[in-house]
């Protein structure tokens, strides 16, 4: 049973994914990131192109994106790969959005969606070559389940990439409560992700860190935002936006201070 915070969240991605199809906010995107999908993740084109090859996608390869909210970047990663690609996620806005972009991008023969949990998707027991999901890990309660998940659906020999923000370790308490503050709405974590990769039968071949270029996107985020003022503040309102305004400043702070950062995992199913 989803809590009443996560059901609100799910609403919050719909709105957002809804959001993103305004001239305004794929002006920003496209500034920020270098795509206009509608994404809410930090992964740049450039850093999608990069996971393609991390999973070693090609034509035949079977793909499984969780959290796929509008098809970003799962539907580029198919796109430039040949492979297959299933989408997964809650909000049915964000899907029927990416399933719209499929068409535009003349892949949907090779694209299926599917409005499920990440820790439940509905596919059987090593159904695909390759798991990909964008800061996903850090927005969800159960990660240990989804991992879990993971694990059961991948074949032998395929592998997992995935990125996800987490709170430095080491932190003293107020800059750890600073930094969650800053974060994803569930960054917090019980154990680090390579404990928690472990645990779930995944064995860490790569830890790749992206904190600069999160910081970076960020910073690039706030300059966007600036760029747009007059037309955020039609779209969400002088309040609105000023909060919005005033948390790249604090999140990108704490970035800089070093107490938020972002990995790439590369994980291979135990054998």
């Amino acid at each position: 049973m989803r809590s009443g915070q996560e059901q609100a969240q799910t609403e919050r991605f719909s709105h957002a994914y809804l959001q993103g199809r305004t001239p305004t906010m794929r002006a920003i995107e496209r500034q920020v990131c270098g795509c206009d999908y509608g994404g809410t993740s930090w992964t740049s084109l450039a850093q999608s192109e990069r996971l393609a090859a991390l999973l070693e996608l090609r034509p035949g390869t079977h793909l499984l994106e969780l959290g796929a909210g509008s098809g970003w970047p799962g539907l580029h990663m198919a796109k430039i790969s040949g492979c297959e690609v299933a989408l997964v996620d809650l909000p049915l806005a964000g899907l029927r959005i990416a399933a719209e972009r499929a068409i535009v991008e003349g892949i949907e023969v090779r694209c299926r969606v599917a409005v499920a949990d990440a820790a439940h998707p509905p596919f059987a027991d090593a159904s695909f070559d390759a798991v990909g999901h964008s800061d996903l890990l850090c927005c969800l309660v159960p990660k240990s389940a989804v991992l879990e998940a993971c694990r059961r659906v991948i074949r032998p020999g395929g592998r997992m990439v995935f990125s996800v923000i987490f709170v430095a370790p080491g932190l003293a308490p107020p800059a750890y409560r600073r930094a969650v503050e800053n974060g994803p709405e569930f960054i917090e974590t019980e154990s680090d992700y390579p404990t928690l990769l472990g645990d779930a039968d995944w064995d860490v071949r790569e830890r790749i860190d992206v904190t600069a270029a999160y910081g970076a996107a960020c910073g690039r985020q706030l300059a966007a935002d600036e760029a747009h003022r007059t037309a955020l503040e039609d779209l969400l309102g002088a309040a609105e936006l000023a909060e919005r305004l005033a948390g790249w400043r604090s999140k990108l702070d704490v970035i800089e201070d070093g107490h938020l950062r972002r990995y790439i995992f590369v994980a291979v199913p135990v054998v």
